[in-house]
């Protein structure tokens, strides 16, 4: 089993490499509305005006909050190469962005309306901790809204991809990255299971199917920006790349135009009263309150 810390190191040196991956992906696909996965999101906490995010990376969500104006906004992520693309955003020039662990958020308790994640939370380990932390930062009747990833629901380009991939690692014992977070934050079950005990309500649930499609290459962009990719040699990955877009392309030779559908789980609950007081250390909270940013 990994660890905390081999899980967190993997995932730093992969945001390194891609700092703006899941913006550049998701921040151009579509749901039958119109919207982006981000946008949908914001739009669960449009009456918030103190809001953090939780695995914010290059803050794309952050700016898409600070367009309505008047806002309180935060966000933590444990890529610092991630983060230093979010400070170059002038609409977050204000926002406290911070280097850190959801387990260990250093903002005051109470301190925000809503919490948010856009998939970043099924990456997290120590869940249990992150539910006491999210409770502990938010404040009675706060919202906690998220993005969770749910496969793919249409389109045979990822099949392909995945069995590409798949045979690719087959050949490269040694390849494989660690186990990444809990399976429950995947559920609505799971997630009821996480959060009930700190005091949130039940999970309202949504699937929504997002459009990855387009041409070979925009699509490769979406479907290989999966982790387990991370391993992987720029050579193999080149041949890998090739390899996709040859059966892309066969497969739709005419129209060019390569279906692909993501599906994505939006969990929207909000906090109770505090049921153990968290302005001083809660149960299963070995961290405490913290106040390092108001």
């Amino acid at each position: 089993m990994a660890t905390t810390a081999s899980q967190e190191a993997f995932l730093k040196a992969f945001h390194a490499e891609h700092p703006a991956l899941t913006a550049d992906v998701l921040g151009r696909a579509r749901a039958c509305d119109g919207r982006t996965s981000y946008r949908i999101l914001c739009d669960r906490v449009a009456e918030c005006r103190r809001v953090l995010e939780l695995g914010c990376g290059d803050g794309l969500l952050l700016e898409l909050l600070a367009g309505s104006g008047g806002r309180k906004l935060a966000g933590v992520d444990l890529s610092p190469d991630a983060l230093a693309m979010a400070r170059r955003r002038p609409a977050l020039s204000g926002a406290a962005l911070v280097e850190g662990r959801a387990q260990e958020l250093p903002f005051a308790d109470d301190g925000f309306d809503a919490c948010v994640s856009h998939m970043a939370l099924m990456l997290m380990s120590d869940m249990d901790q992150v539910a006491v932390e999210i409770a502990r930062v938010l404040a009675p009747g706060g919202v906690f809204a998220c993005v969770v990833g749910g496969g793919v629901a249409g389109g045979e380009a990822y099949e392909r991809f995945r069995s590409l991939l798949r045979s690719t690692i087959a050949e490269l014992p040694g390849r494989r990255i660690p186990v990444l977070g809990d399976a429950r934050t995947r559920s609505r079950d799971g997630l009821d299971e996480l959060l009930g005990p700190v005091g949130f309500e039940p999970v309202d649930w949504a699937t929504v199917s997002i459009d990855l499609g387009g041409p070979a290459e925009e699509v490769w962009m979406a479907v290989s920006g999966v982790y387990d990719m991370g391993p992987l040699d720029r050579e193999t990955r080149d041949t890998l790349r090739e390899a996709f877009l040859d059966e892309a392309r066969s497969a739709e030779p005419l129209s060019g135009h390569v279906p692909c559908t993501f599906r994505i789980h939006l969990a929207t609950t909000r906090l109770g009263p505090h049921p153990f007081g968290f302005c001083s250390a809660s149960p299963g909270n070995t961290a405490g309150s913290r106040r390092d940013i108001p």
